[in-house]
C-alpha cells in the first residue's frame, strides 16, 4: 500500500500528539472502555474517546493536546514543489513529454542493463523487470505451488503491480542507482515505454510495439492487469476513508472467528473452532544421507582472499559497466585521474564512502582487503 506524503505528514502530527498521553492506570482501574462513538484508525484499530480526563483505563495528559508545535517552520513554495514529486494513478503531477520504445532501449542499454538485465530479466539481486506477455502471466497470480513442479505466481510490473503510475515515479525518483533524478522527464517516458514493450502491453487497443511514442495522453490511458488486484482500495480522495471502513469489518481481512468482533479484546479472543489432525501411518523414514543428531558447525575451509572474486561479486556492478558513475576498470584515462591524488586518498574515499558510493563498496572486508581489491582495479586499468 502506498500512501501520499501528505497524508504521511498528517499521520506523522498524530503520532506526536499521540505522545500526550500518560500510561499511568489507577490501581484499581478495570480495562472498560469509554463510553461515547468511537473512531477507525487508518489500519483498523479503534480510537476512543477521551471522558473525563481517560481513554479507556489511561489517563490523558489534556493540556497537552492543546499545545502548539513550534519548530520548523512554513516550507517555501520552491522547497515544497521541489519535496511533492509523488505521481498519482489521475495524473496528478505527471508532466508533459514524450519517449519512444526505440529511445527507451537506447536509456536501457547504457543506464540500466548492468542491474535489471538483458531485456528486463533481471539478475545481480535486482528486480526482473519482465517475464512474457503481462496479460497471459498475470493469470499465475492465482497459481498454487501444491506440487514440486508446479509453477509459482509470476510477480513482475506487467503482472503484478495495479499502477503504472508508480513505475514512472520511481524512475524519475530513485534511478538510476547512483545517479537518481537524473533522468529528464521524455527519458523517462522513453524508459516507461520500452518497459511496457517488453511486456507486450496494450493502450487504448495499440500494442506498444518497437515504433512506440508515448506521451502524457497516452499515459492516462494503460490500464493495468492487475488494477483491480488489490485490498483496499486507497486511490482517490476517498482513499483513507475506504481504508477505514474496510479495517473496520474484521471479515474482510480473514479474522471471521473471534468471539465478538464489536468488543475490546486483548486476549483469548479467538473461538476455539481450530481442529488439530496429526498425520498417521505416513511420512518419511529412509533419508539419505541419513539424519544426523551432531550439531557442530561445519569445517571453515581457508582458500584464501581472491581480490577478482570480489572485485566479480561486489564492485563489478558499478565499476564494471559505463553509466554508473564510477571509474570503470580497463580505463586508462579514469582511473588515471582518480590515482593522480595519491593512493592513500583512493583507499580513504573507498574506505570511507565518496559521492554514490557507501563505505566499501558496501561489502563486508578489513581495509587490507579492501585496499587489494583496489590494487587489483588500479592494475587492471595501467
Amino acid at each position: 500500500m502506498m500512501l501520499n506524503k501528505k497524508l504521511l505528514v498528517s499521520i506523522s502530527v498524530a503520532a506526536a500528539l499521540s505522545l500526550g498521553f500518560s500510561a499511568c492506570m489507577e490501581g484499581s482501574a478495570s480495562p472498560s472502555v469509554s463510553s461515547g462513538p468511537s473512531t477507525p484508525s487508518i489500519d483498523g484499530g479503534v480510537k476512543y474517546p477521551v471522558k473525563n480526563e481517560k481513554t479507556g483505563p489511561y489517563y490523558v495528559n489534556t493540556q497537552f493536546d492543546s499545545a502548539k508545535i513550534n519548530h520548523g517552520r512554513v516550507p517555501t513554495k520552491h522547497e515544497l514543489e521541489e519535496w511533492n514529486s509523488d505521481i498519482m494513478p489521475d495524473g496528478t503531477g505527471l508532466p508533459e513529454g514524450e519517449g519512444s520504445v526505440e529511445d527507451g532501449e537506447e536509456v536501457y542499454e547504457s543506464k540500466c542493463v548492468m542491474c535489471h538485465g538483458d531485456f528486463g530479466s533481471g539478475g545481480g539481486g535486482y528486480p526482473t523487470l519482465s517475464k512474457g506477455n503481462a496479460y497471459d502471466l498475470h493469470k499465475t497470480l492465482t497459481n498454487q505451488r501444491i506440487k514440486p513442479d508446479t509453477d509459482g505466481p509470476v510477480r513482475v510490473f506487467g503482472t503484478y503491480w495495479p499502477q503504472a503510475s508508480t513505475l514512472w515515479w520511481y524512475i524519475k525518483d530513485a534511478m538510476p542507482h547512483p545517479m537518481t533524478d537524473s533522468l529528464s522527464d521524455d527519458e523517462v517516458y522513453a524508459l516507461v515505454a520500452y518497459i511496457l514493450n517488453i511486456n507486450e502491453f496494450e493502450i487504448d487497443g495499440e500494442e506498444v510495439d518497437d515504433e512506440y511514442v508515448l506521451n502524457r495522453e497516452k499515459f492516462l490511458k494503460i490500464k493495468m492487469p492487475n488494477v483491480d488486484g488489490f485490498e483496499p482500495k486507497i486511490d482517490g480522495p476517498n482513499g483513507p476513508e475506504n481504508v477505514r471502513k474496510y479495517f473496520a469489518n474484521p471479515k474482510n481481512f480473514g479474522a471471521i472467528k473471534l468471539k465478538d468482533a464489536s468488543e475490546r479484546c486483548m486476549t483469548n479472543c479467538q473461538e476455539k473452532t481450530a481442529k488439530v489432525v496429526y498425520i498417521q501411518g505416513a511420512g518419511i523414514s529412509d533419508f539419505h544421507p541419513p539424519l544426523s543428531s551432531v550439531r557442530d558447525l561445519p569445517k571453515e575451509e581457508n582458500k584464501g582472499f581472491s581480490a577478482e572474486k570480489v572485485y566479480t561479486e561486489s564492485c563489478a556492478m558499478c565499476h564494471g559497466a559505463d553509466g554508473m558513475g564510477a571509474p570503470v576498470v580497463g580505463n586508462k584515462a579514469a582511473w588515471a585521474a582518480v590515482t593522480s591524488k595519491g593512493m592513500s586518498k583512493v583507499y580513504s574515499n573507498g574506505i570511507n564512502g565518496i559521492n554514490g558510493m557507501p563505505p566499501k563498496g558496501g561489502a563486508d572486508l578489513s581495509d587490507n582487503d579492501f585496499k587489494s581489491i583496489v590494487d587489483y582495479m588500479v592494475n587492471k586499468s595501467k
